[in-house]
């Protein structure tokens, strides 16, 4: 049960900082912006999808644990 614990800290302090990071506007000018993100805009609706972001991320946060494992 001790390492179900260390692992819900560090998911939280992860997400702390990456909150504090997009909150300070770092991320604001590419995140969600990068190409292969689904932008779609037709009369009132719109609908965004991004795709290459999610991946990114994902790809990040796989390699922090990935380490933190070790």
């Amino acid at each position: 049960m001790n390492d179900l614990g260390k692992v819900l800290v560090l998911a939280g302090v992860l997400m702390t900082v990456a909150g504090v990071i997009l909150w300070s506007g770092l991320g604001k000018g590419w995140l969600g912006r990068l190409p292969g993100d689904i932008n779609y805009v037709k009369g009132g609706f719109s609908l965004h999808f991004p795709v290459t972001t999610c991946l990114l991320l994902s790809a990040l946060l796989t390699i922090v644990l990935w380490v933190f494992r070790k």
